[in-house]
């Protein structure tokens, strides 16, 4: 999500295609995020407990948009890895843009499920199962895939230190627990039975995987504040990805519960909507302290003189996750406080995607997003 990330020397040297498509030289991975902050906006949108005369029809705009920006950056990246091979290894192999790579599981676990909540509205609910469940397959796919490659190469192939553990390191992870809140749209769709109850408990697993791993990633990322410091100004944004698996693990625990009395048998179904709430509630009030912590990290970067970055993008998704998974406790506990919490956030979100839309339009005008990092 960073304008310029530190590439190694040999990445930016000349390479034999590398006068073909010499815009897509640099276009790296992070710029999944741009999707992901646009689809969330629709899937938020779409759950709040409070709905105005037109918003539905906002949500199937950003879905669109979310769709087109997805077509458009598949393309684009695969015209990368076709005319610039040697600049894809090099972001594989650099630990500062590797964890990117979870961006493409998100982006496409984002879209599909925008396209069976809002895009049904648009194409029809027949072709909308479908093409979510082509999503939701490959999104899933990718995700565990990078879970496990990323971190793999952090182990044996990248050069790590303490000091620079950041909140992008939990991108990787965080996939899975994306694939865990978005499955559960999927299981009025499957046959009764063993189907339904395949993918509900799939969804927990990959819930699991998720978590267990941000919470193994987490105490590196604060101890690195702690111990070393504010991020660079550049990077503050990104202290915002923490919110992305406390928001989005609220929200896959409260919408596998509604899907559980359809899926599984008593008792577990009654169990599984009684932890949605004893394990959601604890996790939006921690999730709402790291909040306050990151803005107010935030606004002391801005005011000493932080510019734009892509790690702007960094507002919309994680703060999205906390929309969604707001609403959900609103509807599983009736408080009004949720209810109110979840418009909050999404007013926010819609703010911050404004001001990245805005400066990434202006960056790619301009030519400076897609520069050669300095």
């Amino acid at each position: 999500m960073a304008t310029t990330l530190a590439l190694p020397r040999s990445a930016t040297a000349p390479a034999p295609l590398a006068h073909k498509a010499p815009a897509l030289r640099h276009l790296g991975p992070n710029w999944y995020a741009t999707v992901m902050g646009t689809a969330i906006i629709a899937n938020a949108g779409a759950s709040l407990p409070y709905q105005l005369p037109g918003q539905r029809v906002a949500c199937q705009l950003f879905w669109a948009l979310s769709a087109a920006a997805l077509a458009v950056l598949l393309t684009a990246r695969a015209g990368h890895w076709i005319h610039h091979r040697d600049q894809a290894r090099a972001h594989l192999l650099d630990p500062a843009v590797a964890p990117f790579y979870g961006c493409l599981s998100m982006a496409l676990l984002a879209v599909g499920a925008g396209t069976l909540t809002v895009g049904k509205d648009l194409i029809g609910t027949g072709p909308a199962v479908a093409a979510d469940t082509v999503l939701f397959t490959a999104g899933t796919a990718t995700g565990l895939l990078i879970a496990v490659a990323v971190p793999y190469l952090m182990v044996v192939r990248h050069k790590v230190e303490p000091h620079q553990a950041t909140p992008v390191w939990l991108l990787p992870v965080v996939a899975p627990m994306v694939s865990a809140a978005v499955g559960p749209l999927l299981i009025p769709h499957l046959p009764a039975g063993q189907p339904r109850e395949a993918l509900l408990l799939a969804c927990y697993a990959m819930f699991g995987i998720s978590l267990l791993a941000t919470l193994l990633m987490l105490p590196l990322v604060f101890g690195r504040l702690i111990v070393s410091g504010p991020l660079p100004l550049a990077l503050t944004p990104a202290l915002f990805l923490v919110l992305g698996p406390l928001g989005q693990s609220t929200t896959a625990v409260n919408q596998l519960a509604d899907m559980a009395p359809q899926s599984i048998g008593a008792p577990y179904a009654g169990a599984f909507g009684a932890f949605a709430v004893v394990y959601g509630v604890p996790v939006m009030g921690f999730a709402l302290l790291w909040l306050a912590l990151s803005a107010a990290m935030l606004v002391r970067a801005a005011r000493r003189g932080m510019g734009f970055a892509m790690t702007w993008w960094a507002l919309t998704f994680p703060v999205g996750t906390c929309v969604t998974g707001a609403a959900a406790l609103a509807r599983h506990t009736g408080l009004t406080a949720f209810a109110w919490l979840a418009a909050a956030l999404f007013l926010a979100l819609v703010t911050a995607w404004l001001l990245a839309a805005a400066h990434t339009l202006r960056g790619l005008a301009s030519g400076r997003l897609l520069a050669a990092p300095r």
